[in-house]
């Protein structure tokens, strides 16, 4: 049987002069190094056999797919499971000061990180996740899918196909980084990380 990889794709660098953790909220769009590191990364599928390419709706998401498309001759197909996790705190201000975490207001969010409390269970991230992954390598039997989505969401996969738990601390998914799962079947062979984009 043929071998099928699945290509996550994580978003490029987003426009957020103001710091917030913006989530699933709209009117998010790359930045101009974000749109370099979108080509760069796309660049990597050029004569590829790729035949199904999928995307979170969100905007920077649909930007970074964008490239993509024009390198494999797909049309992007929109996948509500590819989505960015949700999170209780979504508009906030999170890094720098003011740091709107630190009002103990906030506080009783943050009871469980194992779960996380704070927003959309680990385990109900990787269930669609693996749903989308699931579509994709039906879609593309014997040959390559692309889904483009978001570092959380990616991080799930790739703990799960690592054999970890799902709770984390650290995160190895940068911007317009490429996570590839290979299967036989429906059974994972293996999983490789790289970073296109790195030097940009």
């Amino acid at each position: 049987m043929a071998e099928t990889v699945v290509h996550l794709v994580r978003h490029g660098e987003v426009h957020n002069p103001g710091k917030i953790l913006y989530g699933r909220l709209p009117g998010f769009h790359l930045s101009s190094r974000g749109r370099s590191m979108a080509a760069r990364t796309a660049t990597t599928f050029r004569g590829r056999d790729v035949t199904y390419l999928a995307a979170s709706p969100m905007e920077r998401v649909q930007e970074t797919a964008a490239p993509i498309a024009e390198v494999t001759g797909l049309d992007i197909q929109i996948d509500p499971d590819l989505i960015e996790a949700g999170n209780t705190f979504e508009g906030l201000r999170t890094k720098g000061f003011p740091n709107q975490l630190l009002n103990p207001i906030r506080w009783r969010h943050m009871t469980n990180p194992l779960q996380p409390s704070w927003g959309e269970p680990y385990s109900a991230i990787l269930e669609r996740m693996q749903r989308a992954v699931a579509a994709a390598r039906t879609q593309a039997e014997g040959h390559e899918a692309v889904l483009v989505s978001h570092q959380l969401s990616i991080v799930m996969v790739q703990r799960w196909a690592a054999g970890k738990p799902l709770a984390h601390v650290s995160r190895t998914c940068n911007l317009a980084s490429v996570t590839s799962l290979t299967f036989n079947g429906d059974t994972l062979t293996g999983w490789t990380y790289d970073e296109p984009a790195r030097d940009i």
